[in-house]
């Protein structure tokens, strides 16, 4: 069992001022594989006055700076690679092999993808020809970052690269159930060079530390990436403060199949929800299948569904692992239940784990057919390896079945014609529309409509989210 109960702070690994320790759960063993302490006010205030006196050095360092900073960090990163996956692979259970191919390659993209973004940014764009004005961004102040578990270092790097690339200071609060990536984050900080107080870790948990964050009056600013209900909280604790709040939220991902889809769009649909168990934020969750191909298609996600094994994290292989927690994996079989309940069909898996599995947090990937969207489970976000399947017969209801929603953040579309992915796209109301089944490339932007949240992270877009734009009269 590991022993991680400090916090990094001004630069230095730091015991917290009580002793409040939590235990870290492997989901694929429910055994303890750390300790770590949460952290109080006093820990909390620290960490926010170390930042406030580091921002006033750092936001006047050279762009020239930061990069060699930043390359730097990738340099260790890669070099760390392995011991990533590995912190990965206990704290949230995913399965190695993806995790190195998915997970831990997240954080190394996004490190240099913001490097090259860096590069090419203008803190100084100027204005219009014949004005005497100028345009400065300059960066917003301390930042406190609170990250989800379900793609850690995925939403560690979103956040704290482009704040330490734009002159930013910061308090990073991992999630307290997957601490382990962002503590090793930490070290490679440290092994980096970055300065004493720009870049401090605090654990908690969002009622502790993340509250402490969001209304903090030295908090000039709030990234939170989690759930719905936990970004209105952070909103409405911020609002006192009027501090910038930056938020990507939950979703309900609709997933169109026409009947001219390329052949495996079924079967592609079905991996993409079931992978990483079914625990991201843009899944695919309902599949809208036009009446022609329904029968079929319905076959074939079962089919799909059935092939799809479960085993542990450490296993190499091809499969997907447990739930992060038994919070989690009881939520999930209650919204199962509720399916069953509600008359949707039960195609493949169903409530209770898989055979042979008495430990760890493992759910049968399941699919629920002839499904409305008024049941639970086409309304609510499971974030388990749970699809539901819904016919539609025109363009007009796919359309609007899939905008019936409260979020907003990716939808997907399966067509062999253009101009209809083109003409569907957009009238989809998200963030993003993957077509195809094709991954954004990298340094687009990332974000949701609606109760998905605000803002936008990744390339120029994430740069953005951490500026104050200023206008000085006179300049020229």
């Amino acid at each position: 069992m590991l022993d991680k109960t400090k916090f990094y702070i001004n630069g230095e690994w730091t015991n917290p001022s009580q002793k409040n320790e939590f235990d870290v759960i492997n989901p694929s063993t429910e055994e303890i594989c750390a300790k770590i302490a949460l952290g109080n006010l006093e820990d909390t205030n620290k960490a926010i006055q170390s930042a406030k006196k580091a921002f006033q050095t750092w936001k006047e360092t050279s762009k020239e700076e930061r990069i060699k900073l930043l390359e730097k960090l990738l340099k260790i990163y890669n070099e760390r690679y392995d011991e990533m996956t590995d912190a990965i692979t206990t704290e949230l259970g995913c399965p190695k092999d993806w995790c190195a191919a998915n997970q831990t390659s997240s954080g190394a993209s996004h490190i240099e993808d913001f490097i090259k973004r860096l590069k090419e940014f203008n803190f100084e764009p100027g204005f219009d020809a014949g004005s005497k004005n100028q345009i400065l961004y300059e960066p917003i102040g301390v930042c406190g970052l609170i990250t989800p578990w379900n793609w850690p270092i995925n939403q560690i790097a979103l956040k704290v690269i482009p704040a330490l690339a734009t002159g930013c200071t910061m308090i990073l609060k991992p999630s307290e159930i997957a601490p382990l990536s962002g503590m090793l984050f930490a070290e490679m900080i440290h092994e980096a060079g970055f300065p004493a107080g720009v870049f401090n870790l605090v654990n908690g948990d969002g009622a502790g530390v993340g509250t402490i964050l969001s209304g903090h009056n030295d908090v000039d600013m709030v990234s939170f990436t989690g759930s719905t209900r936990a970004g209105r909280l952070i909103t409405k604790n911020a609002a006192e403060t009027i501090k910038r709040v930056c938020l990507e939220l939950g979703g309900k991902g609709g997933n169109i199949v026409f009947a001219d889809a390329y052949p495996e769009a079924v079967r592609d649909g079905i991996r993409n929800v079931m992978s990483n168990s079914g625990q991201s934020c843009d899944a695919p969750t309902r599949m809208l299948v036009e009446k022609s191909i329904y029968e079929r298609a319905v076959k074939e996600a079962a089919d799909e569904a059935n092939k799809i094994k479960v085993d542990l994290a450490s296993k190499s292989g091809d499969h997907i692992g447990p739930v992060i927690s038994k919070v989690q994996f009881d939520k999930i079989q209650s919204l199962i239940k509720s399916g069953i309940q509600e008359g949707a069909k039960l195609v493949a898996g169903g409530p209770d784990k898989p055979e042979d599995f008495k430990k760890g947090y493992f759910i049968k990937p399941t699919i629920f057919t002839d499904v409305n969207n008024n049941m639970r489970v086409a309304k609510e976000e499971i974030f388990g390896p749970v699809l539901s399947i819904i016919p539609f017969e025109t363009e007009e209801e796919a359309i609007q079945i899939t905008n019936d929603t409260e979020y907003g953040l990716g939808n997907y579309l399966q067509t062999s014609d253009k101009e209809k992915a083109k003409r569907v796209s957009r009238k989809l109301r998200s963030g993003i529309v993957y077509v195809n089944n094709q991954g954004a490339d990298s340094g687009t932007p990332f974000g949701g409509y609606r109760q998905s949240g605000n803002g936008r992270e990744g390339g120029s877009w994430g740069l953005h989210e951490y500026l104050e734009v200023k206008t000085i009269t006179e300049w020229q």
